[in-house]
Parts: structure tokens; C-alpha cells; sequence
């Protein structure tokens, strides 16, 4: 007796497309969240809390693959919570990204001739302003296509008038508290942009430049004289003393003496300074303060004069010679001329290869200068950051990352503050007429006539406040109360000190102030977060950073336009794991397609024959394969909860990949179909196990694949949204292990036959006439059916004589299977097919003994990579064994 689906069915699966197309339906189905308030945070609500916020990219940007991978990860654990039951406030925002803003406005200016000093500052403040209005923000709309479920009413930029509140509150702060000074000290120099820029800002780069060694003192050999190498020998005007080894025997006699700088013409002494390597070179340095940071830290042990050699536009200047006014660059090949003329250049080495620090902005060459900047004293701060985690306030995920974490904020340098550009928050410092400073607050007002400071703070300063300052401190405001501290940052460890550690700092400073500790428990301490998840970087899909230059970028925008958004974020979060790096490429892509896709129609399969969700029958009614289905979704679900919880999203994404896929899809579907053709009593049972498991599947996805699960799930369910749908719940029903084992071997029979059928040749779809012996003592009887139609396996007729057969070893018998495949295979298409299939398997084989036999190649490539390569030819022999075997046993037919 066949079962009939029920009439509404396939009004159900007609809701659905004839397949699915992502274009078609997903910025639709994003603006109907949105318009539904679906993420929406709402500040009286009584559930629990979970926030987080979203690292601010820069508002000159785009989406690139680490955007896509912080926004999948952030969106699935706030969607999850969701689903949980926890108010959730995933708050957006982006950063004004003061460089990066300011060059290219500046840029625009420059097509028609003009620069920012044509305009002065605040009518060039107001051009930034109106590119940001027209330009700025592009990444919105992008987030809006990858399905972030951001709460858009709290949209923040760090330049708004609630954080530059912020901004004004928390210097002053850090001034009256004497952690914030203003002092001359070595920075990071850009010669283009003119300004101090931050250590994540400079990007080292091999480069091929040149080494030249020198010649100090007498040119004659029998009278003082020092031997020092550089790679920067224009720096050489700047000199003001060499250092030697103070055990260095062959430079005793030389200590505390002086010499003569060869153009300058001043006296510079021979200092003992334990930093110089007796073993590196001559083992004698020539010291520099003003322009190179060790030289800068032997400089202040010496008391020797800093002078500045260069202007902001990297020009020498002030060195009385005939080189001021020229660039680094000429007066670098200037000074070597004079000098070998002189006869003081003993040798050079071009090309040299060696380590250049550049301007991640402009490309340029940094230049290390000595500079009058503001500074925040790190020290108390940092150790603050440090014990929040060592006491556990704060957790970071992998702990892998801690010794990383502990070795920066144990050991950091003051932080230099100020910017030397006309975007960004400025300094609220303002100098008097008789040279008086004050700091001026928010509230506060400079006296007539006083001058304020020119520079701006550094982009990280504000980010710095990101946690607390989107949520309104430094007012006592609801989202304080409810969100603050937040609940998790997510965020790639390649940025942990930069910004992680400010935040730290900054969120442990603020942390007793009265609008963070109102309604929080008394005592307890208000870090900015409470876990940090650090994950890799993305790599291509052999191993290699991605780059411009290497050409291996990819645009997730070209990918949610080919593949869809749900494929996108399918692949990152299925590589995503605490702390490693994940590689990422088109079969990566294809894959979650092609999974996306199988959901998509095994849904569409189940409504078609009237699966529904709806009150299970009782266990006893339930077959087998029920059984064994509903247990293994208890087991996933367990699975899934513990690895999102501890932020394993690879390992969620995969336990759920292969249970959808593997066992829902081909097994249990497979095994329903027969269901369905039994009693009406056993169809409809199966309706409703296969309806529970979909919607259990398709709400546990949701996080990670929203777009796809939202349709699946309205037209399985009727429910209004799977967004705000419940998370699903382990049954608590203790697993059938019996019923798990009879369908395990069932599973193997299957598998069994199916492989000897195609070693017959049989064709996947042919049926044959065949005796299954031995399903009794092996406990299969009631899934005979299933094993037979599985199998593709007819029962035997009157004339049945066996021309094959096989034995498969089960749990508890062994079943011997006998095949009647007498005019089923056409022997010489079938050696033909062989054939062919050999050849291809031979020329894998020696395709990739080839490669794995080639040290170059061997030497060169990634580890996975050669991984994959010995695997395709371990494939590829055991392929050339199995189609021989099968060959010479057509031979005797």
C-alpha cells in the first residue's frame, strides 16, 4: 500500500522556487528583518543580556575577506543567542580612520591643483565631512548583502557628537590623573603624510639597499680611527657619538675619547655601551638619537645631543652643510660621493637586502624622527589589562593567545598619541600667552584669546573607547545598565596588541566610573568584554597570504554574487577555528554551494510528501532509522552547543555538515522513502520525524546559513521568522543504541552491495534479481525492504541462479548476498569502460609520483598541499589495483 501525502503539502513545497536562487530572495528577506525590528535591541526587556560590538572598520573601506569573516562569526553567535532567548544588541558602527580619510579627500584635492592649505582647516574638515555623507560608508550596504543582523538604530561613528564627547572626557581624565604628558621622543615618521603614524600603521619589507662602511678619525692607519657600517648613510650628519663594546679589546684605548665627525667637523665621542654586538661587524656602531630607536635609547644613557637632521617632509635641514634642502633619498647618494672622494668609504655592499619599515598608507619609507608628541603612560594601564586576564574577568579564546597577551602588556612602551593632521579628534590641550597649558573638558570652555593645540588623537585612541563610549558613557544610559560590559569580542589575533590592549586599558580605567557601575553588582570588576575570541587570518587555497601583489585576493562580493551569501559564510565559518589561520578558494566556495543547494531540495523533497513538524508518536511506534535519526540529532545538537560555546565554529559547521548531508540526506530520506510507500500510519509517522528533524536542522544552521534556513523553515513550519525562533533542545530521551547499531549495519550492507555492484559493472539505477542470506541472525528483518530497495535489489524469481555473490561481516552475522547479473552487463562495454577508467587512474598515479618526486617542488610548497597531493596518490594506486583485479577477472569470462 502506497501513502499519499497530505493535500497541503504541496501548496507547501510549491512556496517554495523550482530551486534556489540567492539572488532572487536574499536582500529581500534582509530588509523584512530589518523592517520587523528583528535585531533591535531593546534596553527594559527581562531576558539576559548578550551584546557585542562591531570592530569599526574604517569608513574609506570595503568589505574584504577578514570583514567577512569577524562579520559570519559575530552574526552567527548573536543570532544563536538570539534564538536562546537573550536580549542581543549587535551594534555597528564604523571609524573615521583619520589618515586614511584625510589622504584621500586630499587626493580629490590635488586632481584639481589645490591642497588642503588652499582651503585651511575648517573648510577642509567640511569637504571630509561631505565625502563621508556622499562616499563614506560603502561597507553598510556590503553588510547589509553578507546578512549581518546589526541593530541599525544604534549605528556609531567614532567622530559623532556622543563619541567625541567621549574622547574629550576620557583625556581629560588621563591629564588630571598625570597619564598623559607631552614629551620629545622617537616615533614613527611619514614624510608624505607629515605626520607621527602608529606602529600598526608601518608594514616591514625586505628591500634591496645598499651597506656602506665607513671611515671615522685619522685616515691614517697608524692613528685613532673607527671602522662603522650603515644602510641609511645620510644619517650620518646626525651622528653624535660611537659606540664600541666596553669589553671590546681592540677599542680601549678609544674610550672617552673623541673624534672628528668627517663633514661636520664637531668632536664626537667613543662611548661603552653593553647593546653592541663585539661579534657583529667592527663592533662599533655609529649613534644617531634623533633618527634611530636604538640609537635613541644609547643616546639617553650617554646624555649626548639629539639633533634633527630632517624636516617633515624628509629634507636635511639644519646641518650647516651643502646638503640641506636636499631629499633623504638624493642627499643619501650625495653624502656617499663626498665621503668616497674623501677616501673614507671602505667598502660597500649592493645590493643588501635588509628590513625597511613602510608607511602602510602611502608605501613610503617610514623615517624614525625625533618629535615633540603627546603620550599616554602606559605602564598602570597595561597591568591593569594583564591582571584582567590573569584573574579570568576576561577570557581569551584559544588561551594559546595569552602568553602573546602577557608579553605585550608586560612590556609597553608609552603610546604616542597625537597626529600631526587636521582630521581627527583634537587635542583638547590649549596653550595660554605666557606658554600656560590647560586641558580643557567637554563641558568646559578655553579662556578668550587662548590657542589650542594643532595636532589630532590617534585613530586607536577613539576605537580605544568603542565598547563603552557606542553605549553613551560617559552618561549613565539604559544601554550601559543592560549591554555593558559586553559579552565577547571577535576579532583576528593579528590585531590583539593594537587594539584589544587599548580597549583593555581604557574599559579598566572607566571601569568604577558611576555610569558603568550603575546597576551592576557592587565590587565587581567592569572589564570591556568578557571573552576575547581571536581567529586566523585567511589564506588562499594553497596556504598563501592573501595580497595585491600576489594576486590572490578575493572579493567576498564576487562570491555572494556567484555562490550566494549563505556560501560565503558557510566556508569561512566552516574553516574558522580559535586562533588558526584558514585557507579559503573556489572549491571551498563550490562545496557550500553544492550543500546549500542539497538542503534546499531535501526540503522541498520532504514537503512534497507532507513532512510537517508536529507531537511525535510514542517511541514504540517508531522504527529503526526513527529512532536511530532522532537520537543522532540529540547527539549533534550536544555536539554543536559545545563547540559554538567554546567558539570551535569549524567544528560546529562540520558536525552539522555531515549530519544534514550524510545521514539526513542520503540515509534517512532514503529509508523514509520506503517508509512512505508502508501504512498510512507509518507514513505519517515518518512525515513527522522527518518534519522535526528538518526544523531542528534548519534552526541550528540558521546562525551560520540565514538566508536559506529563513525560507526552508517558513514554508516547513508557517512560523513567522526562524530569526526569532526558538533554539532547539535536546529531547532527553536516552538513545536507542540497539536500533542505532541494526541501522549502522544496515548502512554496511548497503554500502557493500553497492561497491560490488559497480565492480560487476552494473549500472547505479539497474536492478537485479538477488537472495539476501543471513538477515535474520543478524537482526535486519525490518529493514530488508530498505536494504533492498537501498541496494537496487529485486527478489529472486523461480529461474534465480546466483552468477556472483559476496559476504559482508556485521555486528552480530555474516549476511551472503547473491547476485543474478546473467545478461545485466555487457562485457566488452564493460572492459571498454575499464579501460578507459585505468588509463585515467594511471596517469593520476604518475602525475603525482611526479610532483612528490621533485625536491623544488617538495622544498616550495605548503604542507597541506603536499598532504592533498600523497593523498591523490594513495587514490590513484589503490584505483590502479581495484580495476586491474577487475580486468583480469573479465579476462576469464
Amino acid at each position: 500500500m502506497t501513502s499519499a501525502a497530505p493535500d497541503n503539502s504541496r501548496n507547501r513545497a510549491d512556496a517554495l522556487p523550482k530551486s534556489w536562487d540567492p539572488s532572487v530572495v536574499e536582500a529581500e528577506t534582509y530588509e523584512r528583518w530589518v523592517a520587523a525590528g528583528y535585531f533591535q535591541a531593546d534596553t527594559a526587556s527581562g531576558k539576559p543580556p548578550y551584546s557585542i560590538v562591531l570592530p569599526p572598520p574604517n569608513v574609506t573601506g570595503t568589505l574584504h575577506m577578514g570583514h567577512a569573516l569577524d562579520h559570519t562569526l559575530m552574526d552567527t553567535l548573536a543570532r544563536r543567542k538570539r534564538m536562546q532567548g537573550y536580549e542581543v544588541l549587535w551594534l555597528p558602527g564604523m571609524d573615521h580612520a583619520g589618515i586614511a580619510t584625510q589622504t584621500v579627500v586630499e587626493k580629490q584635492l590635488a586632481v584639481d591643483g589645490k591642497t588642503k592649505e588652499d582651503f585651511g582647516r575648517e573648510l577642509f574638515i567640511d569637504k571630509v565631512w561631505d565625502w563621508k555623507r556622499e562616499s563614506g560608508g560603502a561597507i553598510q550596504w556590503q553588510m547589509r548583502a553578507l546578512g549581518d543582523g546589526v541593530d541599525w538604530s544604534r549605528d556609531r561613528f567614532t567622530m559623532d557628537e556622543g563619541l567625541s564627547r567621549a574622547v574629550q572626557t576620557i583625556f581629560k581624565r588621563l591629564y588630571d590623573a598625570g597619564l598623559i604628558y607631552r614629551a620629545e621622543r622617537l616615533v614613527n615618521w611619514s614624510p608624505e603624510l607629515r605626520t607621527a603614524i602608529s606602529d600598526i600603521e608601518v608594514k616591514h619589507e625586505e628591500v634591496a639597499g645598499e651597506l656602506i662602511s665607513l671611515r671615522y678619525g685619522s685616515l691614517n692607519d697608524d692613528e685613532p680611527h673607527v671602522i662603522v657600517a650603515t644602510t641609511r648613510v645620510e644619517t650620518m650628519l646626525g651622528d653624535t657619538a660611537v659606540a664600541v663594546h666596553p669589553e671590546d679589546p681592540r677599542y680601549q684605548t678609544l674610550i672617552g675619547t673623541t673624534l672628528e665627525h668627517p663633514i661636520t667637523g664637531r668632536q664626537i665621542p667613543i662611548v661603552a655601551d653593553d647593546y653592541v654586538d663585539p661579534e657583529f661587524g667592527s663592533g662599533a656602531v655609529k649613534i644617531t638619537p634623533a633618527h634611530d630607536p636604538n640609537d635613541f635609547e644609547i643616546g639617553l644613557r650617554h646624555n649626548l645631543p639629539m639633533p634633527t637632521i630632517m624636516d617633515e617632509r624628509g629634507r636635511i635641514a639644519n646641518t650647516g652643510t651643502e646638503f640641506d634642502g636636499m631629499d633623504r633619498f638624493e642627499a643619501r647618494v650625495k653624502v656617499r660621493e663626498r665621503l668616497a672622494a674623501e677616501g673614507r668609504v671602505v667598502a660597500e655592499k649592493r645590493p643588501y637586502l635588509h628590513s625597511v619599515g613602510h608607511s602602510e598608507r602611502t608605501g613610503e619609507p617610514i623615517e624614525p624622527r625625533l618629535s615633540m608628541q603627546w603620550w599616554v603612560k602606559v605602564e598602570s594601564l597595561a597591568k591593569a589589562a594583564g591582571d584582567a586576564v590573569r584573574n579570568g574577568d576576561t577570557v581569551i579564546h584559544p588561551a594559546s593567545q595569552e602568553p602573546r597577551w602577557f608579553e605585550w602588556v608586560d612590556n609597553m612602551h608609552d603610546w604616542t598619541i597625537s597626529r600631526q593632521l587636521w582630521w581627527g579628534h583634537r587635542i583638547p590641550i590649549w596653550y595660554g600667552p605666557e606658554g600656560e597649558v590647560i586641558c580643557v573638558g567637554p563641558d568646559e570652555t578655553a579662556p578668550e584669546g587662548w590657542v589650542q593645540d594643532p595636532d589630532v588623537l590617534d585613530t586607536w585612541f577613539s576605537s580605544g573607547l568603542w565598547p563603552f563610549s557606542t553605549m553613551g558613557w560617559p552618561d549613565a544610559t539604559p544601554e550601559l545598565e543592560k549591554f555593558y560590559p559586553t559579552s565577547v569580542l571577535v576579532t583576528g589575533y593579528d590585531i590583539l596588541f593594537f587594539w584589544v590592549a587599548r580597549m583593555m586599558m581604557f574599559g579598566m580605567f572607566v571601569s568604577e566610573d558611576p555610569a558603568i557601575v550603575a546597576g551592576k553588582t557592587s565590587g565587581a570588576v567592569q572589564v570591556p568584554f568578557k571573552d576575547v575570541f581571536l581567529h586566523g587570518l585567511i589564506r588562499d587555497q594553497f596556504g598563501k597570504k592573501m595580497s595585491k601583489s600576489r594576486g590572490n585576493g578575493i572579493d567576498p562580493l564576487d562570491w555572494i554574487k556567484a555562490y550566494g551569501a549563505d556560501a560565503l559564510r558557510f566556508t569561512l565559518a566552516r574553516g574558522a577555528q580559535p586562533g588558526g589561520d584558514l585557507s579559503v578558494g573556489e572549491p571551498h566556495a563550490l562545496a557550500s554551494r553544492s550543500f546549500v543547494t542539497k538542503l534546499f531540495n531535501a526540503t522541498k523533497f520532504a514537503l512534497m510528501n507532507g513532512a510537517e513538524p508536529g507531537a511525535l508518536p510514542g517511541r514504540a511506534a517508531l522504527t529503526d532509522a526513527d529512532r536511530w535519526i532522532l537520537d543522532r540529532l540529540d547527539q549533534v545538537l550536544a555536539e554543536v552547543d559545545s563547540a559554538f560555546d567554546a567558539y570551535e565554529f569549524g567544528k560546529a559547521c562540520e558536525a552539522l555538515y555531515h549530519f544534514a548531508w550524510d545521514e539526513l540526506c542520503d540515509w534517512y530520506l532514503e529509508l523514509a522513502k520506503v517508509q512512505f510507500a508502508e501504512s498510512e500510519e507509518r507514513a505519517a509517522a515518518t512525515r513527522t520525524v522527518l518534519g522535526n528533524v528538518l526544523d531542528s536542522v534548519l534552526r541550528l544552521l540558521h546562525p551560520v546559513i540565514p538566508f536559506v534556513t529563513e525560507e526552508l523553515w517558513q514554508a516547513l513550519t508557517g512560523g513567522e521568522s526562524v530569526v526569532i525562533s526558538a533554539w532547539p533542545q535536546v529531547s532527553g530521551i536516552a538513545a536507542d543504541t540497539v536500533a542505532a547499531q541494526r541501522v549502522s549495519d544496515a548502512q554496511r550492507l548497503i554500502t557493500e552491495i553497492r561497491r560490488f555492484r559497480s565492480d560487476q559493472g552494473l549500472a547505479d539505477k539497474q536492478k537485479v534479481s538477488a537472495k539476501l542470506i543471513g538477515l535474520e541472525q543478524a537482526d535486519l528483518t525490518a529493514l530488508e525492504p530498505s536494504v533492498a530497495n537501498l541496494a537496487r535489489l529485486t527478489a529472486p524469481g523461480a529461474e534465480f541462479a546466483a552468477t556472483a555473490s559476496l559476504e559482508v561481516r556485521l555486528s552480530g552475522a555474516t549476511v551472503t548476498v547473491e547476485l543474478d547479473t546473467s545478461g545485466a552487463v555487457d562485457l566488452d562495454a564493460e572492459r571498454r569502460r575499464l579501460e578507459k577508467d585505468l588509463a585515467a587512474a594511471e596517469k593520476e598515479l604518475a602525475g603525482t609520483e611526479a610532483k612528490l618526486g621533485n625536491e623544488a617542488f617538495l622544498a616550495k610548497a605548503p604542507e597541506p598541499v603536499v598532504a592533498k597531493i600523497k593523498n591523490r596518490r594513495d587514490v590513484a594506486a589503490a584505483e590502479v589495483e581495484r580495476i586491474g583485479a577487475r580486468l583480469a577477472e573479465l579476462a576469464v569470462k
